[in-house]
């Protein structure tokens, strides 16, 4: 509908990111008409001020494992951030440009300990009503085959031929009516692909949508950082398990669950007031935007900063073999990234 709210600066920074996004006229979503109504009673200010302690009862998970390679965390999982960020990419100023930005991917491969093989793919991808489907699943299926031939160049534990992926586009039927009108939830990605897949069970506080010193996020933060140092220090695998109760600085209990040896931290790091001044606010930004809480490794919690004694080194592991399952959607880009793909767009028109 026709947007007859004041055109401030809150309604202009609205604008300009749904147009960047891709929500314009050949969407089924047009930004420049689309209005945001809310019955809900809203307080504005800063949050900082409620979380500033801990403030809620909450139960946080860290995890890594594996190396580098895959930013520490469960292979499906980094499959699974790289074929999605290479079809933010396509959808922007590729072989897709136009198409999105809503969609969701599911990846399924086992691991075999250095073998890995990917056997299936299913991506659902917004796409505009004048576009043949065919053409979307052709450029989608282009997209990810050139996104996995990257990752064996850089990685010989990924063995599948692409020959023998199979791969489903939009399965369901051309997706046209999606975004907010559609089916993207509350904050239009799965809470699971914050974290680290289905493989590792999650606390269940989301980590989008909140200060960065809310105890939900920061703590997962900290159990991360605490999970990647045990690794980078000899163990295979760690999970690491917090418990806070409100008005408590540090947590009424710490689980460690290791495979292999590595260093462990002291209660003292996961209490609030150090956790806040280990992770500036400053942190926030397009990485966290995006989904990647995890998988950036600039962000301090995943390894940016290194450790005493740590070689860099790749360590190796050997689980069972296992079947990995794996769900991403493709949606949710930042202002910063969103700009970038809008003077892509504009690139291409001239």
């Amino acid at each position: 509908m026709p947007l007859s709210a004041d055109r401030g600066s809150p309604w202009l920074r609205r604008l300009e990111t749904g147009l960047a996004l891709g929500y314009r006229p050949g969407n089924h979503i047009d930004a420049s008409r689309y209005k945001v109504t809310s019955t809900v009673c809203q307080i504005v200010g800063d949050p900082a001020r409620w979380s500033a302690h801990v403030n809620d009862q909450s139960v946080v998970v860290g995890w890594a494992g594996y190396d580098q390679k895959t930013g520490y965390l469960p292979p499906e999982h980094y499959l699974a951030h790289a074929f999605r960020e290479g079809l933010i990419e396509a959808c922007g100023c590729g072989s897709l440009a136009g198409q999105g930005p809503d969609g969701k991917l599911m990846v399924r491969m086992r691991d075999e300990g250095d073998r890995w093989s990917l056997e299936h793919v299913l991506v659902t991808i917004q796409q505009t009503a004048s576009t043949a489907a065919m053409d979307v699943a052709a450029a989608t299926i282009g997209v990810l085959q050139h996104v996995y031939s990257g990752l064996q160049d850089r990685d010989r534990r990924w063995r599948s031929d692409w020959r023998d992926v199979a791969v489903m586009v939009n399965p369901n039927g051309p997706l046209v009516e999606a975004g907010s009108d559609g089916d993207n939830g509350q904050t239009g990605r799965k809470l699971v692909m914050d974290f680290y897949g289905p493989r590792v069970p999650i606390g269940g506080g989301a980590l989008s949508g909140k200060h960065l010193t809310h105890i939900d996020r920061i703590g997962a933060y900290a159990a991360r950082e605490a999970a990647v140092r045990a690794v980078r220090s000899g163990a295979c695998e760690r999970l690491v398990r917090l418990a806070y109760a409100p008005n408590h600085t540090e947590p009424m209990d710490i689980f460690y669950e290791m495979s292999g040896r590595g260093e462990r931290q002291s209660p003292e790091f996961f209490s609030h007031p150090k956790m806040a001044a280990r992770y500036p606010a400053t942190a926030i930004g397009a990485a966290l935007a995006q989904g990647r809480h995890f998988v950036d490794d600039k962000l301090p919690w995943n390894g940016a900063s290194r450790i005493a004694g740590d070689t860099g080194k790749m360590l190796h592991v050997m689980p069972s073999p296992t079947l990995d399952l794996i769900a991403a959607d493709c949606l949710n880009l930042s202002l910063e990234q969103a700009r970038r793909l809008a003077n892509c767009r504009r690139g291409r028109r001239r």
